[in-house]
Parts: structure tokens; C-alpha cells; sequence
């Protein structure tokens, strides 16, 4: 018998750890040398540690820069490496893969039938084509239906691990000082803290078979709340994505929402309220030509502010969702719309007094440009953040983002929320789908 392969993950702290976990990591036939990482920063040059990876890997795994990836493949003698990680352009995978090729490694992307895990309890997974879709507000609507429905609903959040991986093994969040224990980042709160605020036990972290045997203890219904458009780790009973008309056309051009949308059970296709009817349409005929027997509805994303009359008149720097801008690629999101709705007299451009790795942000992706991500990986970004927004010249900050900016910093400018949920244009669609896939698990 030969040796055996010798295999890098590439990834972003996510679905690279459940591949590993879920395939790699008892595997005799594979031996994974390394992680690469890309998209998160200060994951790099760190290592997924031995508890986690288990006896047959004493020292752990290196997680290096993707940027060293042929030099890798070539210094480690790696025979294939897999694609694990997501919200990417279909021409980007293809680049890596030619990159890998030429290096002299095999090129392999993971199923999703290779990589959920079965559930005892029924599973309803949310996932989206791009980030920023409108996934989360969709997720939060389903969680209140269900709960009326008398469910008690537990949401297991798609992996943020930016902090000590062996202790983010399996987290579960109840209260928001649940969220200052495990030292969560503002993208981390932007996920969780809506939840919390919706009365649900959310479980995310590193190690999904752990996490869904917890899940499984307290749920009459597993919510999938799945991030960066990825595939679902669990298998669902009800596949639900969210499609985005004002990025036509991403649902066939994106990794991997595209295999979302052709897995989907139902497409919702969100922020109509929005988008040209042209755009709207195409997105639905588009669904349809990729997957003829998914159901497709249309739903608006309506964004009330909490005090209209603050920002009526003045001029406002809007803080968005920050994967919305970075990966997610927009150019603006419900900060803006609602600064808008409200009279807002100026929206002011932050980017030039853009403060340490806000203005690194800003030069990364330059689409951001006009309004400010919330990033906030640490405490250094968040400093950065905060100081950004006192050099800004504006009477009001509108922030655009799920979460309580107060609770994570101090600005000296009043901080208007504006915020967004889902509304159907046929009300009563989503609960038939809901009620007939829960009737057949």
C-alpha cells in the first residue's frame, strides 16, 4: 500500500475546519500537512490545534497565507489540495485550481452529501447566493414562525472561530453576556446578538458534530443559519436560499451559491422593495433555468429607523454590515437606505479619514468606499473603528449594522439604528413549505 496523500485545506477558519473534521481527520488514507487562509484576518501563522485535530495529528496543523500556497504544494509534497472556502467568484476558484495544477497538486471540491451531518431533530437551513443577500433577517423570520408555532428553536450559526479555536470548540449563546464571555468580535455579535434579542439559544464554534449533539438536546427544530453563502454543514429537511436581485446574475457566477440555488428546496428572492422589476425577474428566471423544481417567492426588506427625526436634516456617516462590504461586495446596504428614508442631508464619505485598518480595509476593497464596514476582529479594529468615526465630519452616525454598536464602543456622536426584516409579497408561502417539511421529518 502507498503512502498516504498528503492534502492541504484551503479555507477561512470555517467550512476548512468541518472538512477536516467531518472527512480528514480520522482518515488513514490522508494526511493533512496544512491549512491555507485567506479573507479573515489574523488567522494566519497560527495553528488548528492538537485537541482538535486529534491523535494523529500530536503537534496540530499549521494555518499559513494562501499567498504561500505554490510554495507549499512544492516544499510539503502535497498531492491535493481542497477548495473549503466560500463567496467567491466562479473565475477565482478556477484560478486557484490552475495555481495548484501547475504546482503539481490534484484540485478537489467537497459535496455538501460528503460533508452534513445527519440530524436527529428536523434541520431548516437558510443559506444565501452572495453575502449580504438578506439571509439573517430570513433566518430571524423563520425562527418567530416557528416559536408561534409552539417549536422550541435552537439556531446553529455557519463557524466565526477568530479567537482560541479549542475553546471555541462548542459555544452556546443565551444572553448577551454570553457574547462578552467568549470575547466575540462585532461580526460574531452581529450574528448571535439578533437572535439572543429574538428570545432563541444560538451554537456555533469549530467542531459541528459536538455542537449538533448539544443542539440536539434542547431543540424541537435545528435553524441552519448559514453564513458566507456556504453550504450547509447539517442535512436539511427544508433548504432554503436567498437569492439577491440587486446582484443579478451572482446566482450562477458565485461559489458556491450556485450550488445553493440548485440545491435549494424553496429560493426567496429578497429586497424587491429594491431592485428594478428587470432585475427581479431575471434572478427568477434564472432560479428556474438552474433548478426547475425549487419553489420561488418574492420578498421585500422594509428598514425602519429608530429616530427619524435625529437624522432628518443632517449629515451622517452609515456603518454597514462589514462582510456585506468586504466579501459580499456592496456598495452600500440598509444604513444607507434608511439614512435615505429618513432625510438625511448628507451622507458623508468617511474614507479619508479612515484611521489604521479601516484605511487598509478601504484599499482591499475599494467598492466600500462612501460609507464605513464594521470591522471589528479585535480590539485594535474597533479602535479603529470607533476613531474613524470621530474624525469624520458628521452630526450622526446611522448604523446599518444588526448589532448594538454601544455595547462594543464609545463615540461622542449620537447613534441612530436602522434596521431590516423580511416581509413576503405572498404572506403565508414560507410557513405552507415550513409546516409540510416539518409534517415529513
Amino acid at each position: 500500500m502507498g503512502r498516504p496523500r498528503r492534502v492541504v485545506i484551503l479555507g477561512a477558519a470555517g467550512r476548512d475546519f468541518h472538512n477536516f473534521n467531518t472527512v480528514f481527520r480520522d482518515s488513514d488514507d490522508d494526511v493533512v500537512v496544512a491549512f491555507t487562509a485567506t479573507q479573515i484576518p489574523n488567522i494566519a501563522g497560527r495553528a488548528y490545534p492538537p485537541g482538535l485535530a486529534g491523535s494523529r495529528y500530536p503537534q496540530g496543523i499549521p494555518i499559513v497565507p494562501e499567498s504561500e500556497l505554490s510554495d507549499l504544494i512544492a516544499r510539503e509534497d502535497v498531492d491535493v489540495a481542497v477548495f473549503a472556502y466560500s463567496d467567491v467568484p466562479h473565475t477565482r476558484v478556477m484560478h486557484v485550481a490552475s495555481q495548484c495544477l501547475a504546482a503539481g497538486a490534484d484540485f478537489l471540491l467537497q459535496s455538501a452529501k460528503h460533508t452534513m451531518l445527519p440530524s436527529s431533530v428536523p434541520v431548516i437551513a437558510v443559506t444565501a447566493v452572495r453575502t449580504g443577500a438578506g439571509k439573517s433577517q430570513t433566518t430571524r423570520y423563520i425562527a418567530r414562525m416557528l416559536r408561534e408555532m409552539g417549536k422550541r428553536v435552537v439556531a446553529v450559526r455557519h463557524p466565526m472561530p477568530y479567537g482560541d479555536l479549542e475553546r471555541q470548540a462548542c459555544q452556546r449563546f443565551a444572553d448577551y453576556s454570553d457574547l462578552d464571555r467568549h470575547e466575540c468580535t462585532i461580526e460574531e455579535r452581529e450574528e448571535y446578538e439578533p437572535h439572543i434579542d429574538n428570545g432563541a439559544v444560538v451554537y456555533a464554534g469549530v467542531d459541528y458534530a459536538q455542537i449538533l449533539a448539544a443542539a440536539e438536546q434542547e431543540a424541537d427544530v435545528i435553524l441552519w443559519d448559514g453564513g458566507n453563502n456556504d453550504l450547509p454543514f447539517f442535512a436539511p429537511d427544508l433548504h432554503i436560499v436567498v437569492a439577491d436581485p440587486l446582484r443579478a446574475g451572482d446566482e450562477e457566477t458565485y461559489h458556491p451559491g450556485e450550488t445553493n440555488v440548485r440545491m435549494a428546496d424553496l429560493v426567496v428572492v429578497n429586497k424587491c422593495d429594491s431592485a428594478t422589476e428587470e432585475a427581479v425577474a431575471a434572478v427568477e428566471a434564472s432560479v428556474r433555468r438552474l433548478n426547475p423544481g425549487a419553489t420561488v417567492l418574492r420578498a421585500d426588506s422594509p428598514v425602519t429607523v429608530d429616530d427619524e427625526a435625529a437624522v432628518a436634516g443632517r449629515r451622517v456617516v452609515v456603518v454597514e454590515d462589514g462582510p456585506t462590504l468586504t466579501h459580499g461586495s456592496m456598495t452600500w446596504g440598509a444604513g444607507v437606505v434608511g439614512a435615505r428614508a429618513a432625510g438625511a442631508a448628507d451622507i458623508v464619505d468617511p474614507t479619508p479619514y479612515a484611521v489604521g485598518s479601516l484605511a487598509a480595509t478601504y484599499a482591499q476593497y475599494p467598492n466600500a468606499r462612501g460609507v464605513l464596514p464594521a470591522m471589528g476582529y479585535g480590539d485594535a479594529q474597533v479602535a479603529d473603528l470607533a476613531a474613524t468615526i470621530e474624525a469624520t465630519p458628521c452630526d450622526v452616525v446611522v448604523s446599518g449594522t444588526p448589532i448594538d454598536l454601544g455595547r462594543v464602543l464609545t463615540v461622542s456622536k449620537p447613534v441612530v439604528r436602522a434596521r431590516y426584516d423580511l416581509r413576503e409579497r405572498d404572506p403565508g408561502r414560507l410557513e405552507a413549505a415550513v409546516r409540510k417539511a416539518l409534517e415529513g421529518a
